[in-house]
């Protein structure tokens, strides 16, 4: 019998224009957790599909318990017991949790599909898993955690002995992210073997006993989990030593551009008063559902408030859309990149210049060339990796998504950046590159409001912060009296109060 359940040798796959994989090697034990941790772009999710059978391998073998396999089809893949759940949960949310779990593979005698059994066994699925729903659920009335459970539920309902996550904590809470921990470990001592692909070093800690680190389209080395430092696995992931991930600049903190009073939307925030200056990056943060992002959507344009006032620059204003908004200086960085903040199916370099073509364009005939040098310098400004601004956004990784997301933002005259969830399912070199943008831009004067719920940004990088619970502002924090303890107190607190600095 094979050391390894799973192996891979030399594996490499090119795309027109891109080496994806270059001789890349990977082992799976039985019954481990195994982290695949790299840079946006390093090649982890073309390496999954590879396992998977959606990419084929031009170079190198797959062994499965130390049988050659090649498989056409994730189908194949599936029947020799791999399952993947992707980041980006594909589930039919009109049907229910049992038919999202049995689809392709129902349970069928004398031509009739046995649902009474299937919801049986997808209920005792779930049992095991601790969710606290039935199997007659509609997967759309579920959160994006318990549509992950049941992607788990799934792979167990056909016997999956290797099961792939790829960035499953990306889109959940603390709390969610400690209950699939919980799953994790309950999968791996039940004998599964799990290989766990994340951007968060949290992640890999809590899990893993194994990391493999892949780079610029190869793989550097496998780790044991307790042999690497932090320092050391970053280094190991961007090629280079991160001295320092927050590189909050001292930035001279000028007039106040933005002020927000009383600002009220019904059923979704009340009596929100704050302020940003120029050169100040003013953190709002809080548990998840707080209004955060809702109050940012309402002074973008997005929805209508009910009560209050906004101010720019001490005049006041009223905003009835985002064009209205973008005129008035203000920008927001969405925290939904996929569905609000780009086209998919549209060039990297339109997307860049969209909110901008007036810019590029006389007698509303559009200058393709002006247009494409634009997009051009400010995909190189945020190290955008892509081949051709010509080629469709859907084709990069999530970080280098988010890094057009931002150069979409520098192309406009801003005096205000809203950015939410700046960072959401980027690496470590993705993110300190956005973190320096931020202090750049700061230091040009452009007042910068971010919305996180990464505790550790939000202490490295705020000048003041905002938290916020069931829809009120319950504290304001001077960069000083920043600490986790206070922040994790005022997001739990549930009647308005002033500011905490006392």
């Amino acid at each position: 019998m094979s050391e390894y359940l799973l192996e891979l040798s030399g594996i490499s796959k090119s795309f027109p224009g891109v080496k994806a994989l270059d001789n890349v090697d990977f082992q799976l034990k039985r019954g481990e957790i195994h982290a695949i941790m790299g840079e946006n772009g390093a090649g982890k999710s073309t390496f999954i599909k590879v396992i998977m059978g959606v990419h084929h391998a031009e170079e190198g073998s797959m062994y499965l318990e130390g049988k050659k396999v090649a498989f056409k089809t994730p189908l194949d893949a599936q029947k020799a017991g791999i399952a993947a759940i992707y980041q980006h949960v594909t589930s039919y949310p009109h049907l229910s949790v049992t038919e999202n779990i049995f689809i392709g593979h129902e349970e069928v005698k004398n031509g009739f599909i046995q649902w009474k059994q299937m919801n049986k066994y997808a209920d005792a699925l779930l049992k095991q898993l601790n969710a606290e729903f039935s199997a007659t659920a509609l997967m759309g009335s579920l959160s994006v955690a318990q549509q992950q459970m049941v992607e788990i539920a799934k792979a167990l309902s056909m016997n999956a002995r290797i099961i792939i996550m790829d960035e499953p904590t990306a889109a959940l809470t603390k709390s969610e992210s400690e209950e699939l921990y919980r799953i994790a470990e309950k999968l791996r001592d039940d004998g599964k073997s799990i290989i766990f692909i994340s951007h968060r070093l949290e992640d890999m800690y809590r899990l893993a006993s194994r990391v493999t680190v892949l780079r610029d389209s190869r793989c550097i080395g496998t780790y044991n989990v307790n042999e690497i430092t932090p320092p050391e696995l970053i280094k190991a992931m961007v090629g280079r030593e991160i001295k320092e991930l927050f590189p909050k600049p001292k930035v001279e903190i000028g007039a106040e551009v933005l002020r927000a009073e009383n600002l009220s939307r019904v059923g979704y925030f009340k009596n929100v008063s704050f302020h940003v200056n120029r050169g100040e990056i003013v953190g709002f943060t809080g548990l998840v559902g707080a209004g955060r992002t809702e109050v940012m959507q309402t002074i973008y344009g997005a929805e209508r408030y009910n009560e209050g006032k906004l101010f720019i620059e001490g005049k006041q204003v009223h905003i009835r859309g985002p064009r209205d908004a973008l005129e008035k200086g203000i920008g927001l960085l969405t925290e939904d990149r996929q569905t609000q903040g780009l086209i998919l199916d549209w060039s990297i370099g339109r997307n860049i210049t969209l909110s901008e073509l007036k810019k590029h364009a006389k007698h509303s005939i559009l200058n393709e060339e002006k247009e494409n040098e634009t997009a051009k310098r400010l995909s190189e400004s945020v190290d955008v990796k892509t081949v051709s601004i010509f080629d469709k956004v859907s084709s990069l990784s999530g970080g280098n998504q988010q890094k057009v997301v931002v150069a979409k933002s520098l192309g406009t005259e801003l005096k205000v950046l809203i950015m939410d969830e700046p960072t959401k399912g980027v690496d470590v070199g993705a993110k300190a590159a956005i973190y320096e943008i931020m202090g750049e831009l700061a230091g040009q004067g452009l007042a910068i409001v971010m919305i996180s719920s990464e505790m550790p940004e939000i202490l490295g990088m705020c000048d003041r912060i905002y938290v916020m619970c069931e829809g009120r502002i319950t504290g304001e924090l001077s960069r000083a009296d920043l600490n986790q303890e206070k922040i994790l107190a005022l997001a739990m607190t549930k009647h308005n109060v002033k500011a905490a600095n006392a």
